[in-house]
């Protein structure tokens, strides 16, 4: 069996031990070595170079954004950013991820060791799915059952009922719901930096950990011309704004007559995500039928999938985003074989296509 090599970077010894531990545990990856920081690191890698590298961000002789982005230029290679969670460190963090990290791994500052343990599988699926990753498209431009030993899958059911009729057209109000995962921060800049203030209302998952997504939306809104910002409980989904899903929370869309505004809920792990976008495409088919264009992008496992193809079928436009600019083609690839969406298309297109449904266009399958 092939294992997927990995080198760790924190200067905590703690987590060094423990992080080497937790991912030695499973048969598909092996620790190389895990060294106190990015100098070491280079020394290392000169002889063996590794397939994923865990990075710690806050780190003494060369900090871990200086050191990925040393690495995405000389050697580009897959980063999972091991990150306290905390919000202090969530712009450095976000920064990393625009430098070409493809995940978050959160540690707390408290509790590492047992919270290590409790999140190994996690932690082995984020190495893995970095292992998979597209790097060249990163290129600058919650936890599971012990009892169980992995999460439970559980399905949009455990949050919203299936849609039943499709949902009533006395509005014209158009809006757009988007999900994605790994490789989700650097393709949603590209596609909302590109839209002008006159777009459609904007609904967005990515899986993202709490206490990131608010600084996440606010580092968008200071680059895009629409309004972008974490979502919170009642927000009405007005045209020129882009309402991001709150870490470790659902959103789902909802309606009062004409208007549509965001429902943010506590709920289950749904396909081991909260926020989950299936949740929030099956809410947007139940609310929005015809009304709405859903469109996943890239990301590992297939959250989204079923959610698309009920948007279809409630006779919403659909796109998944094509597999050269993914960086990874899981999410859209699951969709597309479920037969949810009506146009695959690549990154640079979407922002047209988004515009181009707001104006009327309605996509043909």
């Amino acid at each position: 069996m092939r294992r997927v090599q990995v080198l760790i970077v924190d200067d905590s010894a703690v987590v060094r031990q423990t992080l080497t531990e937790a991912l030695n545990a499973d048969p598909g990856i092996e620790v190389l070595c895990a060294v106190a920081d990015p100098i070491l690191a280079m020394e290392r890698m000169k002889t063996r170079w590794p397939e994923v590298i865990v990075l710690d961000v806050e780190m003494p002789r060369m900090d871990g954004l200086t050191f990925l982005r040393k690495i995405m230029s000389e050697r580009p290679t897959p980063v999972v950013i091991c990150s306290t969670l905390t919000e202090a460190g969530a712009a450095t963090t976000l920064e990393a991820l625009a430098a070409g990290a493809v995940s978050i791994v959160t540690k707390p500052k408290l509790g590492l060791r047992r919270f290590i343990e409790d999140a190994s599988a996690d932690l082995a699926s984020a190495v893995k799915a970095a292992s998979l990753a597209n790097v060249n498209r990163l290129r600058p431009a919650a936890r599971p059952d012990p009892a169980l030993g992995v999460a439970p899958k559980l399905t949009a059911d455990a949050v919203l009922a299936p849609h039943g009729p499709r949902a009533l057209q006395q509005t014209t109000e158009r809006i757009v719901a988007i999900g994605t995962s790994t490789g989700g921060t650097q393709a949603l800049e590209q596609v909302l930096t590109r839209l002008p203030r006159v777009s459609p209302g904007i609904a967005v998952v990515q899986h993202m950990p709490e206490k990131f997504t608010a600084a996440f939306a606010s580092r968008l809104n200071s680059l895009c011309e629409i309004e972008v910002r974490e979502a919170k409980h009642g927000d009405r989904l007005l045209p020129g704004q882009a309402l991001i899903a709150p870490g470790g929370k659902h959103m789902m869309l909802k309606r009062s007559g004409a208007y549509y505004y965001m429902e943010v809920v506590d709920g289950p792990l749904v396909n081991r995500h909260r926020p989950s976008v299936d949740v929030l495409f099956r809410s947007v088919a139940k609310c929005a039928g015809a009304n709405a264009l859903g469109v996943i992008m890239t990301g590992m496992g297939d959250d989204g999938a079923r959610g698309l193809r009920e948007m279809r079928e409630a006779g919403a436009s659909t796109i998944a985003q094509d597999e050269a600019s993914c960086v990874v083609f899981g999410m859209p690839k699951e969709a597309i074989r479920m037969g949810g969406a009506q146009r695959v298309q690549p990154l640079h297109e979407l922002p047209r296509a988004l515009l181009e449904f707001s104006a009327g266009k309605r996509f043909e399958g």
